[in-house]
């Protein structure tokens, strides 16, 4: 309790770490945090029209939302853990000058992508109802927003483990480039789910939290039907399974890490 009392007390310092990192980025650029939309944009039109054969759409276009949702939840996950890497390294002098929780930090990286993953989303949303001509998406948004702080708290979990293996191995970070770029064209990112299942292979989608996220957040937003419950209790258990891990790795090596930095 001691610790997210401390976290919640400078939280006008992180804050202010967060904002920082947003001007940094986009200083003197034209469209701003906009930036952030043009590349799962521009794959999205690339995939419309080399990829959308594979799905069971009239036009082409349609199959927009399907890639732009699935891009935006991937790119998610993947710039969290990545940009988790770097955490601690990130902020050394911080870590070395002030005795704050290394929470802190963590929450400088997290709340950055975060901002990112919610512009993106909220294009998805407007996409999905411009496209359908209809508003019948917003209504399973209530059932849609708690997987989607499923999802963040998910991502937090990942750069925090993320960020203390990579202090003592500096490895993983390269490592974590690899692995995404082949796990990228394992999920249904381009294709229907379906298709894992039958090239033989739908244990992919069955035990990847990526996947998982799709059934919850992007299924619903473009069938209007909400998700089973028992995803949401998969969820929460995965969820449970990364919050824990990076408890504990909080616990045993918050106070050791600053003598591998």
């Amino acid at each position: 309790m001691n610790t997210l009392r401390t976290i919640w007390d400078f939280r006008y310092f992180w804050g202010s770490l967060v904002r920082m990192d947003l001007r940094m980025k986009y200083r003197r650029s034209f469209l701003g945090i906009g930036w952030s939309l043009m590349h799962p944009i521009a794959m999205t039109i690339v995939f419309c029209l080399i990829f959308s054969s594979w799905m069971e759409h009239a036009q082409w276009w349609q199959a927009a939302p399907y890639f732009l949702c699935g891009l935006s939840i991937w790119t998610y996950l993947v710039q969290s853990t990545t940009q988790g890497c770097h955490t601690f390294f990130a902020n050394e002098y911080y870590i070395r000058q002030c005795p704050l929780p290394l929470a802190i930090y963590s929450l400088r990286t997290i709340l950055g992508t975060s901002i990112h993953f919610c512009i993106s989303m909220s294009v998805v949303i407007a996409l999905v109802c411009i496209l359908q001509e209809s508003t019948e998406p917003l209504t399973v948004l209530p059932a849609v927003f708690p997987a989607i702080l499923l999802l963040m708290i998910l991502a937090w979990s990942m750069s925090v483990s993320a960020a203390f293996v990579n202090v003592y191995f500096q490895d993983m970070q390269h490592l974590l480039d690899v692995v995404f770029q082949l796990f990228f064209f394992l999920t249904p990112i381009l294709y229907e789910k379906k298709l894992l299942y039958e090239k033989g292979v739908g244990f992919l989608a069955d035990f990847s939290p990526v996947v998982l996220f799709f059934d919850l957040i992007r299924t619903p937003l473009l069938t209007g039907e909400v998700a089973d419950f028992d995803l949401y209790a998969q969820a929460c258990g995965l969820v449970a399974i990364g919050v824990t891990v990076a408890l504990l790795l909080f616990s045993k090596l918050e106070k050791k890490i600053i003598f591998q930095l």
